[in-house]
This record gives C-alpha cells, sequence and structure tokens, in this order.
C-alpha cells in the first residue's frame, strides 16, 4: 500500500517536505524553546500572512511575499524592542495584527475571485509544490549550515547572552541572525501545517526531546526524528481518512507529547 502512494508525484513532494521541514523543526525549534521565544514566533508567522496577501496581489509567489514581511517583522521587533521600553508582548501582538490585516486587505484589493487561503492558515502537505521543494532545500541548507558554523556560539548564547558578551562573542549579530533564521523556518513551515499552527511543530518535537536529555546537539537530532515520524505518520493518516493533514500532524505531535509526559510522571 505504501509504494501504491509513492507512485503520486504529490506524495513524493509531500514526502520530502516531511523530511526537510522535520529538520528545520528541530535545530530552529530547539533554539526557540531555549531562548523562550515561542510568543515571538507565533508573531512572525502571523504577519507573514500580510506577505502572503502581497503576493496574491502583485502575482508573485506568495511564499517569497511571507519570507519577505516575516524577515522585516522579525527584525523590526528585535530591533524596537533594543531600543524602546516597549514590553515585547505588546510588539509581538501589534505586529501580528497588523500583519494580520494587510494580509486581508491586498487579498481584498486583488483582482477576480479571491483565493482560498485555507492551506496557508492550516497547511496542506498535500499541495506542496516543486518550487516550494527547492525553496525549502535552500533553507534548509541555510539552517543546518548556519547552526553547524556557529553551533559553540549558540551554545553560549542561549546559556547566558550576558555572559557571552563578556567573553567577547557578538551577541546582537547572533540574535539578529536567530530572527533570520526563525523567519526562514516558519515560512518553510506555512505549506505544511500553515500559519495557525506552526508553533507546534516547532515547540512540540523539542519539548519531548527534553524529556529524554538536556544535551542541545541531541536536542535537535532527537526533534528532528520525532518531526519526521509526525510529518510522515500524519501525511498518512490524513491521505487514507480524507482529512487535514496540518492538524493531523499537530494532533499526533501533541498526543505523543501528553504520552511522554504521562509517563515521565509515572
Amino acid at each position: 500500500m505504501i509504494d501504491g502512494l509513492f507512485k503520486y508525484t504529490f506524495i513524493q513532494n509531500a514526502f520530502i517536505a516531511s523530511v526537510l521541514v522535520s529538520i528545520i523543526c528541530g535545530i530552529i525549534g530547539t533554539i526557540i524553546v531555549e531562548k523562550k521565544l515561542v510568543m515571538m514566533s507565533g508573531g512572525i508567522a502571523h504577519t507573514s500572512f500580510g506577505g502572503i496577501g502581497l503576493g496574491y496581489f502583485l502575482g508573485i509567489e506568495p511564499i517569497i511575499g511571507a519570507l519577505i514581511f516575516s524577515i522585516g517583522a522579525s527584525l523590526g521587533i528585535a530591533h524596537i524592542n533594543r531600543s524602546t521600553k516597549t514590553n515585547s508582548d505588546a510588539l509581538v501582538g501589534m505586529f501580528w495584527a497588523i500583519g494580520m490585516a494587510m494580509g486581508i486587505l491586498f487579498i481584498g484589493l486583488t483582482p477576480g475571485y479571491p483565493p482560498d487561503m485555507t492551506s496557508y492558515l492550516f497547511g496542506d502537505i498535500l499541495t506542496v509544490s516543486k518550487l516550494s521543494i527547492r525553496i525549502m532545500i535552500l533553507v534548509t541548507i541555510i539552517i543546518t549550515s548556519v547552526v553547524v558554523v556557529f553551533f559553540n556560539y549558540w551554545k553560549a548564547y542561549l546559556f547566558d547572552d550576558e555572559f557571552s558578551k563578556t567573553l567577547g562573542i557578538r551577541t546582537l549579530f547572533l540574535e539578529n541572525l536567530i530572527f533570520i533564521l526563525i523567519a526562514l523556518a516558519i515560512v518553510m513551515l506555512i505549506k505544511v501545517v500553515g500559519i495557525i499552527l506552526v508553533i507546534a511543530l516547532l515547540t512540540i518535537p523539542p519539548a519531548i526531546a527534553k524529556f529524554l536529555t538536556y544535551n542541545l546537539k541531541t536536542i535537535m537530532i532527537i526533534s528532528i526524528a520525532f518531526g519526521m515520524l509526525f510529518c510522515i505518520l500524519g501525511l498518512y493518516v490524513s491521505y487514507q481518512f480524507n482529512i487535514p493533514s496540518g492538524a493531523t500532524i499537530i494532533i499526533i505531535a501533541g498526543l505523543t507529547f501528553f504520552l511522554f509526559s504521562s509517563f515521565r510522571k509515572l
């Protein structure tokens, strides 16, 4: 039955996307959880909706528009948070609302019938295109390379950024780099699980991995493995029962987390 599924191109694309986003989630998700940037990442994800709307309005690939908005939002939130005394949660909420509002505005201004935004909001891994796969491959290579090259600096920064600064580590550069990588990761996840569910896939695998180890590198590796398991199993279940793939992936991930949590309590 499994072999029969892979004769379809869209299933092949979905499988490749599952592997790529799992690598991205395992690496960036671990950094997000360790640095407590979950809410910040949620704000970036929802701001990207403005870029998707802009993409439809300009007639370009919506993911490219989402990428521009996500990077702009991540660096904007970081800069404003550093230069003013504004509460970071307030900034995230502001960017969150403005991004969604701009997306709705651009879609409303787009000539013709309004596009179906369901796959961008809730994800549909079965609709991942060849172009999206190519972009995912490029982003996976970039994220993996950056984290591997600066791995020891990441460990120091995640442990104590103030102490890292006294050691001469360029923490401002690392902070901006983190936000850019988070923006790249979020845009890649949108087509798989959607804007609304993206944070769950970034945080659940690392949260489960932390039940098993405290070593940063091992957490990333285990998170990648769980991400692949959730995505591939969710893909199979959603195809068999004709249910939304993004929601299926997250439900399986959530149930697995609660299972591990229960065993740990026991």
